[in-house]
């Protein structure tokens, strides 16, 4: 019976079980890292919109609608587009602001 005497640091159980333990914190870890961050979340059915580098030629946009996401790039030009004017909007003393639409000529 010389195995019973053998001591428990050559068990090769005790290798594998100390692996399963480390694939469990990484399990944990990643699974909290979605939680905490929207646009990994699956299971979040809101529209989320995330800005990066705001004001920057690098700027992105980022819109999560669903399960889809677009991405948009900032070209760094000033925008342009075909369009008519549509009212004048006044800063009042107080901060708040009140647009006055313009009537059809």
């Amino acid at each position: 019976m010389k195995f019973l005497h053998e001591p428990e640091s050559d068990d090769p159980i005790l290798s594998v079980v100390n692996l399963i333990d480390i694939f469990l914190v990484i399990i944990a870890a990643l699974l909290i890292t979605v939680v905490q961050n929207p646009l990994l979340d699956p299971f979040t059915k809101k529209e989320v919109t995330v800005i990066t580098d705001p004001g920057k030629p690098s700027m992105e946009v980022i819109v999560k609608k669903g399960e889809k996401i677009e991405k948009y790039k900032a070209s760094g030009e000033i925008g342009q587009g075909e369009g008519e004017k549509a009212g004048v909007a006044y800063r009042m003393k107080d901060g708040s602001m009140v647009y006055v639409p313009e009537g059809k000529r």
